[in-house]
């Protein structure tokens, strides 16, 4: 069956970027000229993702606003003559069809997974989190689709990361398949481990980041799964109760990731993306030159 759908957990209160988020959604931080959703949903619309859900809370108005029309400012962009401006803001508009729904208690990622379960129905989608923006020549969420139909099983995207930093990831152990093209990317798991506090608890240093394709099976383990770390329902927990029933992989995606859920990642993700664009590029990167660092 095709993916179709994709679950955009932007629920939480983003407390990392303070005061910048007391009024305003972590999601609708500009990375350059874009808020962070944005470059999310548009790597969703070039997998060919047809449906969208975001899952929102009562402090996220900003993100419905953002993606829905805004008469007012298309009428003077055109009253104007600024066609340019008003072809960018009915882009956003009309990028894809976009449903919300409400997490009413921030219970982790597993339960803003779980709200969207009637939106989903019985089929496969995708999960992902806009915090992690990955610059790739394929959409990674499109790679790990394009794994989820060799493998016929739910695909977790992971990277490698330095051994003392997997305590900041879910860390899988696996090997490789033995098929498939991109078999020395993909891995079935065997184990999966949240946030390990010791380095040597780690299965590998293959960390989970923000891309998922789940087969509708993942919402029965959700609504069976207590809460674990930090007194969330972790989505981490229900995937390793799948794999008792599934086969789920892990695919080694290609690109850059940027987490710009750390004010760190997020300066980073800015310069660089900045750097990438041909108007900005030149510039800027002369700019950069005559500081005195």
């Amino acid at each position: 069956m095709r993916v179709r759908k994709a679950v955009f957990p932007a629920a939480g209160w983003g407390t990392r970027f303070l005061p910048a988020t007391k009024a305003q959604p972590k999601e609708m931080l500009p990375l350059v000229d874009k808020p962070v959703i944005q470059y999310a949903v548009e790597e969703a619309v070039a997998a060919g993702i047809e449906q969208v859900i975001i899952v929102t809370s009562s402090q996220k108005r900003a993100i419905e606003d953002h993606f829905d029309l805004n008469y007012e400012l298309e009428h003077l962009l055109e009253e104007k003559g600024e066609i340019e401006k008003l072809r960018t803001v009915r882009h956003i508009t009309d990028l894809a069809q976009i449903a919300y729904v409400r997490q009413k208690e921030q219970l982790g990622l597993g339960h803003a997974v779980l709200m969207a379960k009637d939106l989903i129905g019985h089929e496969p989608f995708a999960v992902i989190l806009p915090d992690d923006v990955v610059v790739a020549d394929r959409p990674c969420i499109g790679q790990l689709i394009h794994a989820y139909h060799q493998h016929h099983g739910s695909v977790v995207a992971v990277m490698p990361v330095p051994m003392e930093e997997t305590r900041r990831y879910g860390v899988i152990g696996g090997d490789h398949v033995d098929e498939g093209h991109d078999r020395d990317r993909t891995y079935r798991v065997t184990s999966l481990v949240e946030k390990p506090k010791d380095p040597a608890q780690a299965p590998s240093n293959l960390a989970v980041i923000g891309r998922y394709v789940l087969t509708p099976k993942i919402f029965d383990k959700l609504e069976q799964t207590q809460r674990g770390s930090g007194g969330e329902i972790q989505l981490t927990d229900a995937i390793h109760a799948l794999m008792e029933e599934q086969s789920v992989f892990g695919y080694a995606f290609e690109g850059k990731r940027y987490d710009s859920g750390t004010t760190m990642g997020w300066l980073q993700a800015s310069v660089e993306l900045a750097l990438a664009r041909p108007e900005f590029g030149a510039p800027f990167r002369e700019y950069l030159r005559s500081l005195e660092i």
